[in-house]
């Protein structure tokens, strides 16, 4: 017996040794190993200034929303602006011990690791929020042991590092939750149209269910997955006691709306927004731009700017209509019409139908007695009475003589045609929407419209359909202004000693280039000449050859000189022809040319940003106040006289429609290629170009008085209504005087009409004109082309 207690003894006492070499053994490898995979980790300490990629918003003039730009749609929000629940869903879900370990839940990790082997691969993860937190910001996603060890190295280090609220704020803010939205915040955004602050248990607990699988949970495309995944997030929260039984039942039989996310960026003020975009990552970079959280405040005023693409968009189909009807979108046979109207109603089931709204639809009868034409829209039916189809002649009568007004609806449309129409009115009594027949324009358009008082731009249409093309017409395209260039030259003509009654022969004349083998002859539009003219007329009725007349005396250096002066950058050619705006221009550069006439010769360059903002709300740009005279106020005002009288007497006269002080210029290029409409009130400056990309004719007598000025009108009309009239100021040094119209001297009593004139102060014509009598005793008084 003594003998076997020894061996037991024995036996036991190197048991310990052996284990207490074990023991050390495993101190040692233990150590080993977190020093060998502790290599090159990096310092967590760098989270204490986290700086994640966040959201650039921009804003409009009265601080809404308009567009977003990142590369991961983050928005950060402090943990004191999450509700409760939200972290508690989390929690529960993710990590229900989180409050309790120091980074690393050894419980978990042995249940993932018994089950990972029973499968012989990955299946199971033992991953705490901090263990998340340390893979997100550190760590690739790759699944392997090796990247575990050193996840749970980091997530020790992160949880002695720092507060279980500090962790909670990093893993909320950076965990992806699908959608391209990585946060709390974004997603709440993305799936609920709301802030997380404003969430509900039930909306909590579907955001809490995401990061599993975020596609495979999302509410957008598998909503009843997400469903469940949001039960099982709930019953999470009732075993950790974060929400009653009753509290659970509720969020689960409350029904969680999931909203479409807006796209800010093609849905709001699209044209507006990219040109800003473009300013912003030319001065602070496409980092900065994508990551940087910035704020941006723009100038757009989000209404104005809705009226403008509304009145861009009318123009242009008014103006195609008048052109004719070029026919169907294409033509299905009978047998074809059932399959078709079941594909379309497919294509049209995400939109409700509404008035106003132009959709596709296909000719099922056409009714010559009755005229009219049923057309179905997918399961909806619509009728074409004929007085909306009456437009839709065939297109150029001149070189395809046809139909010029249609007489029965016969004469434009057949059975299985695949037409353009828009729902005008819904007709509840027979079931059926009223349809117009429409058709998609091929011209283009642009229009920016600004504040006259600050340089605010206020609105900016760059085409008809940003979805379409991204090109802005308005600040990267150049196009001939035609005669809108022309008050530039008569500004110039102001400052060189020209006054309003300044007299010029309208008459022919022909300039050579014997090196070039070149003649060119300058014609009116009208093809007339109209012998002597005042400067004024010339202007008013745009009058070419007096133009070119005036900028042979004045000297071509001298205009392209004071058009650069009024803003205009682009390349302006050295040849009389630049007086009828044969250089191409934007319609940017115009508009604020055209300003300074309208802000009483201050130049100031236009504002699309107002200030921006860094991610800590610190001011990183403001838009200078910066205003140079750059020509006289008398000349200004006087300019702005004669625009008026272009608008009273002249080619702007559908503008007299607004009724108010308003004052402005068409333009019309050779071969109505480029119509335009220049023109401003006491408070805005406004421009329009209508045009084709290639350059192409508009149309038969398609002007700027006909295709340009109704946009500009239209667009005015409606941003006007209710705002107080305001007059143009005079300057002091401007008076008026009563003149002979013809003679451009100061009326007698044989005088047939007698005109009001503004002068700059001391240029008031002296000389009396000569009566009957008088002209009968001498020569004609005219002895110069120009007085």
């Amino acid at each position: 017996m003594r003998r076997l207690g020894r061996w037991i003894l024995a036996l036991t006492k190197w048991a310990v040794i052996l284990l207490l070499i074990c023991g050390v053994m495993s101190v040692f490898a233990a150590a080993g190993t977190y020093i060998y995979f502790s290599r090159d980790l990096p310092k967590i300490s760098s989270l204490e200034d986290y700086q994640p990629s966040v959201v650039t918003t921009f804003y409009s003039e009265d601080d809404r929303k308009i567009a977003e730009f990142y590369k991961q749609r983050r928005i950060v929000v402090k943990l004191s602006e999450m509700p409760k629940h939200l972290i508690q869903a989390f929690v529960a879900t993710e990590d229900a011990r989180f409050y309790e370990h120091e980074g690393i839940d050894l419980y978990s990790i042995m249940r993932a690791f018994f089950k990972n082997l029973e499968a012989g691969t990955i299946v199971q993860g033992g991953s705490t929020i901090t263990q998340q937190v340390a893979k997100s910001f550190f760590l690739t996603p790759e699944r392997s042991y090796t990247r575990k060890l050193k996840e749970a190295i980091l997530a020790y280090r992160i949880d002695r590092h720092f507060t279980k609220d500090e962790i909670l704020f990093l893993y909320l803010n950076q965990i992806y939750l699908g959608h391209g939205a990585y946060g709390v915040e974004a997603a709440a955004q993305n799936y609920f149209a709301k802030s997380a602050e404003e969430l509900t248990i039930g909306e909590s607990a579907m955001l809490a269910g995401l990061p599993r699988a975020p596609s495979w949970y999302s509410p957008h495309r598998h909503f009843e997955r997400a469903r469940q995944r949001q039960i099982y997030v709930l019953n999470r929260m009732v075993s950790e006691n974060f929400i009653t039984n009753s509290e659970a039942s509720e969020a689960m039989n409350t029904n969680v709306t999931i909203e479409k996310r807006p796209n800010w960026f093609q849905e709001t003020v699209p044209y507006y927004t990219e040109h800003v975009r473009r300013i912003v990552k030319e001065q602070y970079g496409e980092k900065l731009l994508y990551t940087g959280g910035l704020r941006v405040y723009t100038a757009v005023d989000i209404e104005m700017q809705e009226q403008a693409r509304k009145s861009v968009e009318k123009g242009l189909r008014d103006l195609d209509k008048r052109q004719g009807y070029r026919g169907p979108v294409r033509h299905i046979s009978r047998k074809e019409i059932e399959a078709f109207s079941r594909k379309l109603q497919e294509d049209i089931e995400d939109q409700a139908l509404h008035e106003d709204l132009i959709v596709q639809g296909v000719v099922v009868d056409v009714d010559d007695k009755k005229n009219k034409t049923t057309v179905r829209i997918g399961k909806n039916v619509g009728v074409i009475p004929l007085e909306k189809m009456r437009w839709a002649r065939k297109p150029d009568p001149e070189v395809a003589p046809g139909v010029i007004r249609v007489q029965r609806p016969g004469q434009v449309l057949r059975v299985g045609d695949v037409i353009r129409v828009r729902l005008e009115s819904w007709d509840g009594k027979n079931q059926q929407w009223n349809l117009s027949l429409e058709q998609t324009p091929r011209a283009q358009a642009a229009l920016i419209c600004m504040e006259s008082d600050n340089a605010h731009v206020r609105a900016m249409v760059g085409g008809r359909k940003f979805s379409e093309s991204q090109f802005n017409r308005a600040t990267q395209s150049r196009r001939q202004p035609g005669s809108a260039f022309k008050p530039v030259v008569y500004a110039a003509a102001l400052d060189k000693g020209y006054t309003p009654a300044t007299v010029i022969a309208d008459t022919s004349i022909v300039f050579t280039d014997d090196e070039r083998d070149f003649t060119w002859k300058p014609d009116n539009y009208d093809n007339t000449f109209h012998g002597f003219t005042l400067l004024r007329d010339g202007l008013i009725h745009s009058r070419n050859v007096v133009t070119v007349k005036i900028m042979q005396d004045i000297g071509v250096d001298y205009v392209i000189d004071y058009a650069r002066k009024l803003g205009i950058e682009s390349q302006l050619d050295r040849n009389l022809s630049t007086a009828l705006g044969s250089s191409g221009v934007s319609l940017l550069e115009l508009v604020r040319a055209y300003g300074v006439f309208a802000n009483q010769g201050i130049r100031q360059e236009l504002v699309f940003i107002r200030r921006i903002e860094d991610r800590n709300g610190n001011v990183i740009y403001e838009a200078p106040e910066e205003k140079e005279s750059v020509i006289d106020k008398s000349t200004a005002y006087i300019i702005t006289h004669l625009l008026e009288k272009v608008v009273t007497e002249g080619t702007g006269w559908r503008i007299k429609a607004l009724k108010r002080p308003v004052a402005g210029k068409t333009g019309t290029t050779n071969n109505l290629y480029d119509a335009w409409f220049m023109g401003y009130t006491p408070r805005f400056v406004t421009g329009v170009w209508v045009g084709h990309d290639q350059e192409k004719s508009l149309g038969k007598n398609e002007t700027g008085s006909r295709a340009a000025s109704p946009i500009w009108l239209d667009y005015m009309q409606q941003i006007l209504e209710g705002r107080t009239e305001r007059v143009f100021p005079v300057p002091d040094n401007v008076v008026f005087a009563k003149i002979d119209a013809k003679t451009g001297l100061l009326p007698n009593e044989d005088s047939e009409k007698v005109i009001d004139m503004c002068f700059k102060e001391g240029t008031v014509p002296e000389r009396r004109t000569k009566t009957e009598d008088e002209i009968a005793d001498t020569d004609d008084f005219f002895k110069k082309g120009i007085q």
